[in-house]
């Protein structure tokens, strides 16, 4: 990816959940699960398509309050591209680099979590709970596949 590119987070097929630390994205084409840490969900959600990968990173200082290196940005973006969460797949800016030397070229100069992605292939039968996640109750009686009786432990059920 060219320093001129301009990352476009993938918003289609994909059914996400915020979480206080996290971001839970389950992607519907694919059936894979992506559990992302506060850093690589910061970077994700700064990747609009208008902002260059230094943009980015002003982006998630401001939103984590810590210092955050555009080697961390190009860490989350190569790790968003490998998992399919970006509307097209970026080159590595770490071409050649073992994942232990891209760590520890970052890990000292940052201040901030290493940007993660958690990820499992989910099979087909786990993609009705996907829709029928709720906070209260009025959710599970908007949800067509759902039971529609009651909000348990943020799915709905009988």
């Amino acid at each position: 990816m060219n320093i001129l590119e301009l990352p476009n987070a993938r918003k289609r097929g994909l059914a996400v959940q915020e979480l206080p630390n996290e971001v839970l994205v389950y992607d519907l084409e694919r059936d894979e699960a992506h559990c992302l840490n506060e850093t690589a969900a910061a970077v994700w959600r700064a990747c609009d398509g208008k902002k260059s990968v230094p943009e980015i990173a002003s982006a998630v200082r401001l939103s984590l309050g810590e210092h955050v290196s555009d080697d961390v940005i190009w860490l989350a973006l190569d790790q968003l591209s490998e998992h399919r969460l970006l509307e097209e797949e970026i080159s590595s800016s770490f071409s050649g680099q073992s994942r232990r030397e891209v760590l520890k070229r970052i890990g000292v100069a940052s201040m901030v979590a290493l940007p993660i992605i958690a990820s499992l292939a989910a099979p087909r039968s786990v993609l009705a709970n996907v829709s029928c996640a709720c906070a209260v109750q009025s959710d599970c009686q908007l949800q067509p596949n759902c039971p529609q009786i009651q909000c348990l432990a943020g799915i709905c059920s009988n």
